[in-house]
């Protein structure tokens, strides 16, 4: 699978302090006699090797996926929750219940009926100092995901990361130059990209079936979804057995344990993520790019009102919002809570839920001669395809970093209460420091990206 030159490097560069320090242990792969192809799956040699890094509900779901695809060997894990009901909903999570699905998952292929061949860590440190793992899955909160990436590519890993991709506009640009650099295969799960429906309404917009675009209209979830778990109180309690709190805080500032923090709810918390702007941001702002073909760009400006808790409750993120992004060819894109999700033109409108008008759009065909965007059945599918190919994904990190930008700049300017200029090619807002500093986060010693 890799090129044995590029990963002894980059497993020497891994080592000499691309991370913080810690303690790295690798860990043998042990493979049972009945894994070696006799069953149908492809041989050894022509599997994905993997390894899933945060296992609440998404990273669950994301496990099962990979797990569903019979060219895909998993052989580690890694949670910072040894396993427990503290996630939405009061699922059994974490470490422990992963590690039992995969394990009975390969033991119901085994005549003995019997498996132990993947390996559980605490620390994803320890899985990516594996020369043995291929691929990693990233499914962590949001304020993890720039370190966890940057060093999966350098130790020589392709990647799958949840969306969205990043807490900062900082974080998102070192994740595109350390996976263009280590020339990884990298998928981001926005999984939009995927659909049959949404790629059709992209496609009508790019064919000029509504005319000349002129407005796009993203409509996202208010408020914050505080999961059913939740307790009522918000003051510091003890740290829960089997969970590793100063991990899970990692690169974000040190703040006391309590339930309401962690898990499901760190969406809701600055610190860790950016609420339901970047949360639904990063589907829908990036269907919104698709249709206006802005995959490698951006607006100019970025002007709007949110309105946001005090900045010291637990939850702080914006409950209500509306931001206008400007585009240099004059396109607007208006991002609000709620509202539908809308491409509006010259002649007509189209929405991702299928709508148009005139209604005559809906079945309107894409020729053999008119743009086609690109086209893939299963995110999950279509990275392991491109893992084996090198090509590039349906949402490489390129594509989601100027995705969910948007969402950052749309926090941003609604934050500061005043209209922000921004340079897309530069990556940079113009003129106006206080904005500036906003693109990026200190990190607590002694993370980094």
């Amino acid at each position: 699978m890799r090129d044995s030159a590029l990963r002894r490097s980059t497993r020497r560069e891994f080592l000499r302090g691309a991370l913080a320090a810690g303690t790295i242990v690798a860990a043998p792969w042990v493979v049972p006699g009945s894994a070696l192809g006799a069953d149908g799956r492809p041989a050894p040699s022509e599997r994905i090797t993997m390894g899933c890094i945060g296992l609440g509900g998404r990273g669950t779901v994301d496990m099962n996926a990979f797990l569903g695809h019979g060219r895909v060997q998993m052989i580690a894990l890694c949670d910072v929750d040894a396993g427990s009901t503290r996630y939405e909903d009061a699922w059994h999570r974490g470490l422990a219940p992963a590690k039992e699905k995969v394990d009975k998952h390969y033991a119901d292929r085994e005549p003995s009926g019997s498996f132990r061949g993947v390996d559980g860590y605490r620390d994803f440190r320890d899985l990516l100092a594996r020369t043995d793992v291929d691929a990693v899955c990233v499914a962590t909160p949001d304020h993890w995901h720039g370190t966890i990436v940057v060093a999966a590519a350098v130790a020589g890993k392709d990647i799958y990361c949840e969306k969205p991709l990043s807490l900062t506009v900082e974080d998102g640009r070192a994740m595109v130059q350390a996976v263009g650099r280590y020339e990884r295969v990298f998928q981001c799960g926005s999984q939009r990209r995927s659909d049959a429906g949404c790629r059709h309404t992209c496609e009508l917009v790019r064919n000029g079936r509504i005319g000349r675009l002129q407005t796009v209209r993203v409509g996202l979830p208010g408020g914050h979804w505080i999961r059913n778990n939740a307790k009522k109180t918000f003051g510091p309690e003890p740290i829960p057995d089997g969970f590793d709190y100063d991990l899970w805080l990692g690169p974000a500032p040190w703040a006391p344990y309590t339930f309401n923090r962690c898990h499901w709810n760190f969406r809701w918390n600055l610190d860790y993520s950016g609420g339901n702007v970047t949360d639904w941001g990063a589907h829908m702002i990036d269907m919104a790019h698709w249709g206006m073909g802005c995959d490698e760009t951006g607006p100019v400006e970025v002007e709007g009102q949110g309105t946001f808790p005090p900045r010291d409750n637990l939850w702080n993120a914006a409950t209500s919002f509306e931001f206008t992004c400007t585009y240099a060819d004059g396109v607007k894109m208006i991002v609000r809570s709620g509202g539908p999700n809308r491409f509006e033109g010259t002649e007509g409108w189209v929405e991702l839920g299928g709508k148009t008008d005139p209604p005559s759009l809906a079945g309107s065909v894409i020729g053999p001669d008119e743009i086609h965007l690109y086209q893939s059945q299963s995110q999950h599918g279509n990275f392991l395809d491109c893992v084996k190919s090198r090509q590039p994904t349906a949402a490489p990190v390129t594509v989601a970093h100027r995705s969910i930008s948007v969402a950052h700049l749309g926090n941003i300017a609604m934050m500061v209460g005043r209209k922000i200029r921004w340079d897309p090619v530069a990556e940079q807002i113009l003129g106006d420091p206080a904005a500036s500093r906003l693109l990026c986060r200190a990190k607590r010693e002694p993370w980094r990206v």
